[in-house]
């Protein structure tokens, strides 16, 4: 009951401060999606009201008399307090329009608001705990860096083959599924539609290294990690791009923004020394972490060529790494092994037996 009440108070304070959506001339039938919940519109729906402050993710997907779906677009928007957006449907284009509309155009639909209110879904409050935990790294300006400069993610992205690729000066850093990559074709999004990733460094040892140093940044991928970050504002950022990467795949079915989060994922659970040194920052990936396997299927998970798990593969390196460091803090430790035992529940994930090796990695026994 005293839920109830608090959501009450919410929604009377959204009433005056929460943001609209109002979409215009959107065709029936269309999935539409705010944040994590979605319906498909009839002939009254002109958007959402009472929307709370902060970054959402809007998304649609257009229905053609067959029922067959179009891919999907979204996009990210940061409301402010009682902020009125609209968007109009482009019947050529069979999309929203993303240009701006004039504030003048904005203040005849709030002064005409009470007249469109009733075409309004309110938010729904049931899932905003749940947005939050997803959200809760994104800012408006990082936003802004990663989204295409067209302004929407697509699901299905348009691509060109680039003519010639630049050379290589030196592959042996390179393995070898990345050495046959590059005598494939090279395909990229045309320019303005591909999200805005950052990449992953090439590098995994800094130059000049040893063998032994090279053997040691091979079994800790901390050296990477730091490099990443030093191209970002704050450390925190990483955690942002991890949650952008996989609301662009849960949300807006970008398999892109998948591959990268895996990729960021792998990395992190890849590292040793920078679980002493950055000991905020993986308690606060433990919790992302956590939030993310809870909204998406195992099946997910596995890589179609490697026929494995990979994120479980690298969770037992995560794992591991924390088991075998002395000096890893105890609360982090903590956390670790409570993420640790949910997923065995869920998943039924084993993650006992940590040195031993798993998939590819693991020895192999031949029978004489």
């Amino acid at each position: 009951m005293e839920e109830l009440d608090i959501d009450q108070e919410l929604a009377k304070r959204l009433l005056v401060e929460g943001g609209i959506l109002i979409l215009l001339n959107v065709p029936v039938g269309t999935e539409f999606g705010f944040d994590i919940k979605s319906w498909y519109t009839d002939e009254n729906f002109k958007g959402i009201k009472m929307i709370p402050p902060g970054v959402h993710m809007i998304s649609y997907s257009a229905t053609n008399k067959h029922g067959d779906s179009a891919p999907k677009i979204s996009f990210f928007h940061n409301f402010k307090t009682s902020e009125i957006v609209v968007k109009v449907w482009d019947t050529q284009a069979e999309e929203l329009n993303m240009k701006d509309m004039p504030e003048e155009e904005k203040s005849r639909f709030r002064s005409d608001i009470l007249n469109i209110d009733r075409c309004l879904a309110p938010y729904p409050f049931e899932i905003l705990k749940k947005w939050k935990k997803l959200s809760d790294s994104l800012t408006e300006d990082l936003i802004g860096k990663l989204t295409p400069e067209s302004g929407v993610i697509r699901a299905a992205l348009e691509l060109s083959v680039v003519a010639t690729k630049p050379e290589q000066e030196d592959n042996s850093n390179l393995t070898r599924k990345e050495r046959e990559e590059l005598l494939l074709p090279q395909l990229i999004p045309v320019p303005g539609t591909g999200i805005r990733l950052t990449p992953l460094p090439r590098d995994s040892y800094p130059p000049g290294s040893s063998p032994a140093e090279i053997t040691k940044h091979s079994l800790d991928s901390t050296y990477m990690l730091d490099s990443l970050i030093s191209t970002m504002e704050k450390q925190s950022d990483i955690l942002a791009e991890i949650q952008f990467s996989f609301l662009c795949f849960l949300v807006g079915l970008s398999l892109e923004a998948f591959e990268h989060w895996k990729r960021l994922i792998i990395l992190m659970c890849s590292c040793v020394s920078a679980l002493q040194k950055r000991r905020e920052l993986y308690q606060q990936f433990l919790q992302v972490l956590e939030t993310h396997l809870s909204h998406i299927p195992e099946d997910f998970l596995v890589d179609i060529v490697a026929s494995e798990n990979v994120v479980y593969t690298a969770l037992r390196d995560l794992f591991r790494n924390m088991s075998d460091g002395d000096e890893v803090e105890g609360r982090l430790r903590c956390d670790a092994e409570r993420l640790r035992h949910r997923l065995t529940l869920k998943f039924g994930w084993d993650f006992e037996d940590l040195d031993q090796e798993t998939g590819d990695d693991a020895p192999v026994i031949v029978e004489l």
